[in-house]
């Protein structure tokens, strides 16, 4: 079911850049779009470090022909050396010197004249090296935009966003099934080199989450460092997604219902909960450190949920090897306890306790 949010025309138009996104090429969103892999050195560098290579040949080049320096027509210093050696393998040529002697000419036709090969193939290589580097970012992002579906977006990378980047590949996601947007370069640097696409933008701007690709997406996870900044998101992708899941984090309880009119499907508190294990920790610190094992996918024992088994169907799932905790069926869930979820049906999965085989390892039978 579609869910409307009633965002005005005004509100829009109050989040649109300048520039809409979606209307420039791809190779206009290079600094944009930070697909993995994508690591190269910048133009400058590259040129800086084949710049320094062409001046080692001239030297080189200079050196040789020092040596042989009686074999020209003219007395030659160093400079002049120098000089016979930039107009040679820049292919200028201007014919004020030129080799006379056989031992010059052999120097000529087996060193120099592979130098002044090397050395314009070090300059065009440079021009062709940074045009087809922009190319072949523009190709990747073209693919990815046109190929990337059912994926999760994370709007800001900060410590939320990074924890649940952190439990969702820990659960099985691929890092190539997640994007995150943010503004910050050091968060989009760290995405980046984790193996994530890195939108550069706002999240509240619908032209930024188009590019993200969030009409196409799973699951968008609102992490935002501020309850005002999360409920402005959640409008937003509502608005543009109206059948995508949505989860956010609020820091305040009295902030919970605006998230869930702006159509969070789902709403963490972030300060109550974490109220909540600092009051356990004075009082019962082994059931905070239960929690927090739970908490961790990587760690000790995890929740986590799966399908039914053909042979679970019609069965208590107190009875049942795992640890479950409840049933979900037809999204709903329903607690162990309750008399909904006596029974396993057909289509139900389990919300259930496991632990990881990289710390733990079953019993032998």
């Amino acid at each position: 079911m579609s869910r409307k949010t009633g965002v005005s025309p005004r509100f829009r138009e109050r989040f649109r850049g300048d520039v809409e996104l979606t209307d420039l090429p791809d190779h206009a969103l290079l600094g944009v779009i930070r697909i993995p892999g994508q690591h190269s050195a910048s133009p400058w560098g590259l040129l800086a470090r084949r710049f320094s290579y062409a001046i080692i040949l001239l030297v080189v080049t200079a050196l040789a022909v020092y040596v042989h320096k009686g074999g020209y027509s003219e007395e030659m210093s160093f400079i002049d050396s120098l000089y016979y050696a930039a107009v040679s393998l820049s292919t200028t040529g201007y014919g004020d010197i030129a080799p006379v002697t056989q031992s010059a000419r052999l120097v000529n036709i087996f060193l120099i004249t592979p130098l002044r090969v090397l050395f314009l193939m070090l300059l065009v290589g440079t021009t062709l090296s940074v045009l087809t580097e922009d190319s072949r970012k523009s190709l990747q992002i073209q693919r990815w935009r046109k190929n990337m579906r059912n994926h999760t977006i994370i709007i800001g990378f900060g410590t939320k966003g990074r924890s649940a980047v952190d439990a969702l590949i820990a659960d099985g996601l691929s890092p190539s099934k997640i994007v995150v947007i943010d503004s910050d370069p050091q968060a989009l640097a760290r995405a980046e080199s984790e193996g994530l696409v890195a939108v550069n933008g706002n999240g509240t701007k619908s032209d930024v989450l188009k590019i993200a690709g969030v009409t196409r997406a799973k699951s968008v996870v609102v992490a935002t460092s501020s309850d005002d900044t999360a409920v402005l998101v959640t409008l937003s992708v509502r608005e543009l997604a109206p059948q995508v899941m949505i989860v956010a984090s609020v820091r305040e309880n009295e902030n919970q219902h605006l998230l869930r009119q702006s159509g969070a499907d789902s709403v963490v508190i972030s300060s109550e909960t974490a109220g909540r294990l600092l009051g356990l920790a004075t009082v019962t610190p082994t059931v905070v450190e239960m929690m927090e094992d739970l908490l961790s996918p990587d760690e000790g024992f995890a929740v986590s949920e799966r399908h039914i088994t053909d042979d679970e169907v019609g069965a208590n799932p107190r009875h049942l090897a795992d640890i479950v905790l409840g049933v979900v069926r037809s999204g709903e869930l329903y607690r162990i306890d309750s008399p909904e979820a006596e029974t396993v049906e057909p289509g139900d999965r389990l919300l259930y306790i496991r632990y990881t085989t990289e710390n733990f390892e079953r019993p032998e039978a």
